[in-house]
């Protein structure tokens, strides 16, 4: 039994009128979240150099396609990062030689943060591993199971109203 079961259980027992299935599932949704983070993503990313955030940038840039530019802002709303959050990101990854901040030709009062060469590299030799990591972190689900699952939380996403 695992802990979100037990503290269910302890909910029943204690307040058996409440219908406790959204508790559940938000606590499953959260202790999922927290598992895979910390043991599969955060080492994974660690092993490279990186954190997930930090990876999310590049990610980002490399999907956006060439020349793998987007404006800070583009990168804050996509990211969802908080403005501190996004420039202590580029901070980072700029002194790590991943990305370059230039002026923006078809703004001059706005930066492009872009992917270097280095920063191709990487995104482009981690991917393929990433997927890989993450697929045996949903292992325990069949290919069925997970688009069954992915549908459900797209549905749940949706109304929510959420951009996440």
């Amino acid at each position: 039994m695992d802990r979100v079961s037990v503290a269910i259980d302890q909910w029943r027992r204690e307040c058996p009128d409440l219908e406790l299935l959204p508790m559940e599932l938000t606590a499953r949704l959260g202790a999922i979240s927290r598992h895979i983070s910390h043991d599969y993503l955060e080492p994974f990313f660690s092993e490279r150099g990186l954190q997930p955030r930090e990876f999310d940038v590049l990610a980002t840039l490399r999907r956006a396609g060439k020349p793998y530019a987007l404006t800070p802002t583009q990168l804050f709303k996509v990211l969802m990062f908080s403005s501190g959050g996004m420039t202590n990101q580029l901070d980072r990854l700029e002194k790590a030689g991943l990305i370059a901040r230039r002026p923006n030709p078809d703004d001059r009062r706005s930066m492009l943060v872009t992917l270097t060469e280095e920063g191709l590299d990487l995104v482009n030799d981690t991917i393929a591993p990433h997927v890989d990591n993450e697929a045996r972190a949903l292992s325990p689900l069949n290919q069925e199971e997970q688009r069954t699952l992915n549908a459900l939380l797209t549905k749940l996403m949706g109304g929510l109203d959420t951009d996440v």
